[in-house]
């Protein structure tokens, strides 16, 4: 289910009150996951994070790779990385702290290419750092155009956090 796909809860017009709503809702629905993804990293320390509820942060390329050390510290369940569409190499980055790291590229008639070197790197250092791997469709003119296997295989690794319903 998809609550919200293309708004960003953490914007700074959207007031705390109003995030500390949002994730009371999440809390009494506990037979859904919610994934929240944000390119604004700064999460106040404030909330109170139901089991239920993902946390990521989205990072393109290294020079967003600070964003990471952010979510690393919010007391979701699960943590992640969305590297997508990726636009550039991460060879620094420390999955320390996270949970998940999806990783693809970007569609559309203006799409830039990702280098299947850079998810080959993003996929072994997960298995290094045991963090699960997904990998989404390469990109292309049309979302799934390029496929989303990375040297002959489709990556589905899931964060192992099951949520008790009560």
């Amino acid at each position: 289910m998809v609550v919200n796909s293309t708004s960003d809860l953490f914007h700074p017009d959207v007031p705390l009150d109003f995030i500390r709503q949002v994730l009371e809702v999440m809390a009494n629905t506990p037979q859904h996951t919610y994934q929240i993804l944000t390119e604004r990293s700064r999460v106040s320390g404030e909330l109170d994070w139901p089991d239920n509820v993902w946390m990521g942060v989205s990072v393109e390329s290294a020079r967003y790779a600070f964003r990471i050390d952010h979510v690393r510290h919010v007391g979701a369940s699960v943590r992640f990385v969305s590297a997508e569409p990726l636009l550039g190499a991460l060879p620094e980055v420390d999955l320390t702290g996270i949970d998940w790291l999806i990783g693809g590229g970007e569609s559309g008639s203006r799409a830039r290419p990702v280098e299947e070197t850079w998810l080959i790197d993003l996929r072994e250092r997960c298995s290094a750092a045991q963090v699960p791997f997904f990998s989404k469709p390469w990109g292309d003119r049309t979302p799934n155009a390029g496929g989303r296997d990375l040297v002959g295989s489709a990556h589905d690794e899931m964060p192992q956090r099951n949520v008790a319903l009560t």
